[in-house]
């Protein structure tokens, strides 16, 4: 009797391959040595506003494969949806263009985070950037968001996530889909709008608490979008 069982990682993708595994390292280095104070992880590669006395230019890319200490959820869905996603994608899009799509949803998460957070904090100051060391709340609840912009950093991989996703309905749009607590199959083409619409709505709210970058998750989809559009990228079997 032939006892051979193919690894789970055989089927999956160079690139996709080689980011969950990146992404492995980088969290099992922070978990290691982000809390013993020497080697902070979380402040020297996650992303902070660019005005951030924090922010470095390396962080734009780092950012991208940090993720929450506190959160082995955080890690466990973004490369469950990359090990799920990534490789069809892959395949079809080829290596480098795959990897080069990762990266600007990435970058492009980043850059609609940003924005928002510029747009508040002129909202409330006038300008775009501060002196911190001069500057005068009018009141609390001011203070306590101009904080959370300086000095809260952004990490994870969720915006390049949401560009794989938006890729994912755009090319496979009737795929059916197994969702948690959803007895039947969902076509992507219903189920990942939906959960659009949700960061959106989230994104607005900006319910008291809530510390996911959900513009961040809409960046990502967004350029997800146009690189499929720009790039004329077809599914198979028929136009977008």
């Amino acid at each position: 009797m032939n006892n051979y069982r193919p690894s789970p990682l055989s089927n999956i993708s160079p690139v996709v391959k080689n980011l969950l595994i990146i992404n492995g390292i980088f969290y099992l280095a922070t978990m290691l040595f982000n809390g013993n104070g020497t080697y902070p992880l979380v402040q020297y590669l996650g992303v902070y506003y660019f005005d951030s006395p924090f922010f470095r230019p390396w962080q734009v890319i780092s950012y991208m494969f940090m993720h929450s200490p506190q959160s082995f959820a955080h890690i466990l869905f973004n490369m469950f949806a990359l090990y799920s996603f990534g490789s069809v994608l892959e395949y079809l899009l080829g290596s480098k263009r795959f990897l080069n799509f990762y990266l600007i949803t990435g970058l492009g998460a980043l850059a609609l985070q940003m924005a928002v957070q510029a747009f508040e904090i002129h909202s409330v100051t006038g300008s775009i950037t501060i002196d911190l060391n001069t500057y005068n709340a009018p009141d609390a609840e001011t203070l306590n968001k101009i904080r959370e912009i300086y000095f809260g950093p952004m990490l994870g991989a969720s915006g390049a996530i949401f560009g794989l996703l938006i890729a994912f309905v755009m090319l496979f749009p009737n795929a059916e889909l197994l969702i948690f607590l959803i007895p039947v199959p969902v076509k992507a083409k219903y189920l990942i709008p939906v959960y659009i619409v949700i960061e959106l709505f989230l994104g607005v709210a900006q319910f008291s608490g809530d510390s996911v970058a959900h513009f961040a998750h809409l960046g990502g989809a967004l350029f997800g979008f146009i690189l499929i559009k720009v790039w004329k990228i077809r599914r198979p079997g028929g136009f977008i």
